[in-house]
């Protein structure tokens, strides 16, 4: 809906706008093109009225290039084009209203001052289409930066919030548990890895609270994260973890909320390897593209295994994260088919500006 056109308030406010447009274009017309003031009044206020309907077709472009992000060229065309063909329309209504005028007993000169009326309406309607499309952009570009605004604050919340998160939502109760189990197993059968345990269960734990008070980390630092938790996993599981990663070089310093893809591992490990007797795969993609960058992570799993009754926690997480950070410019699907469970991620390239 547009936004002049949803309330008769706004509309209201916007037509009265346009009272001060139509007495300079009645001025001009009497001091530049010789028009009576009486003619020159009754051919500007009615067009003036019917132009500013014309006018909040200005909105669309402002409003397509916001949503897509247009090349400046193409924006730049676009609203050139607009403006043609609306100074155009105005002019052919100006002269059906200056013949509908003349033909009164009122205005009986009006169609000799036309020559010298047209080339002002040409101008002046380029002028008033192009200062809808600034005032149209300057309200988008504000409600984006307020919009902005509220999603930094909900993700400033959300960042400090995945501290704690990070031992009770997002790093699994059940991981600690099994973990603190099978190191107090190890002590007694195998006190080598029992230590090779703690020391690593310490070093993933220390790298998570670490990350409270940041709002974006490298793609490469969250990688290594996930590393220091499978490192975990696999005293646990052993050769039953496959991990396969593809990630281009590029996309390594990609910057993501931290703990973004931590608990999508997690939750392969939870719900895949640990219910095959064989053990699992997981599969790891990354890869830039046209300012994007595309995440996809994938699990085999046991599709007649019960269900758990905590699922989608870490999940929930991550797209609510997503969001609050992103919003339309970042996606979340996730997926489960034949035994397999997939979740693509796309969010927007962002990158650490480096001082010269």
């Amino acid at each position: 809906m547009h936004p002049i056109l949803g309330q008769f308030r706004r509309l209201a406010m916007y037509l009265l706008a346009w009272i001060p447009l139509a007495g300079l274009l009645t001025y001009l017309m009497a001091a530049t093109a010789g028009l009576p003031w009486r003619a020159a009044i009754a051919l500007a206020f009615p067009l003036c009225f019917l132009y500013a309907f014309v006018c909040l077709s200005a909105w669309y472009p402002c409003r397509t290039n916001f949503r897509d992000h247009l090349p400046p060229i193409k924006f730049l065309q676009a609203v050139a084009i607009q403006t043609v063909v609306a100074s155009v329309l105005w002019n052919v209504a100006a002269q059906v209203w200056a013949h509908a005028l003349a033909e009164t007993d009122y205005f009986p000169d009006l169609l000799g001052h036309l020559p010298r009326i047209t080339p002002l309406l040409l101008w002046t309607g380029v002028f008033f289409y192009l200062s809808s499309v600034a005032v149209f952009y300057s309200m988008l570009a504000e409600q984006a930066a307020q919009e902005l605004e509220a999603r930094a604050m909900q993700a400033s919340v959300l960042a400090r919030e995945a501290e704690l998160k990070a031992l009770k939502a997002q790093v699994n109760p059940h991981f600690l548990f099994n973990s603190l189990n099978s190191i107090s197993a190890l002590t007694s059968s195998d006190a080598s890895k029992a230590r090779e345990m703690c020391v690593l269960l310490g070093d993933f734990l220390r790298r998570t609270l670490g990350l409270g008070e940041k709002t974006a980390i490298p793609l490469e630092e969250e990688l290594s994260l996930i590393h220091a938790f499978l490192a975990v996993e696999k005293i646990r599981f052993g050769p039953r973890i496959q991990m396969e990663e593809n990630i281009d070089k590029d996309a390594l310093d990609v910057l993501l909320p931290p703990l973004l893809l931590q608990p999508l591992v997690e939750n392969a490990v939870a719900h895949g390897v640990a219910n095959l007797v064989e053990g699992g795969w997981i599969h790891l993609d990354a890869h830039c593209q046209n300012g994007n960058v595309f995440i996809h992570v994938e699990n085999n799993f046991d599709p007649e295994a019960p269900p758990r009754r905590r699922g989608g926690v870490g999940l929930a997480n991550v797209r609510q994260r997503l969001d609050a950070r992103y919003g339309e410019r970042g996606s979340f699907a996730a997926k489960s088919e034949q035994g397999r469970f997939s979740v693509a991620i796309t969010i927007p390239v962002e990158r650490e500006q480096r001082t010269q």
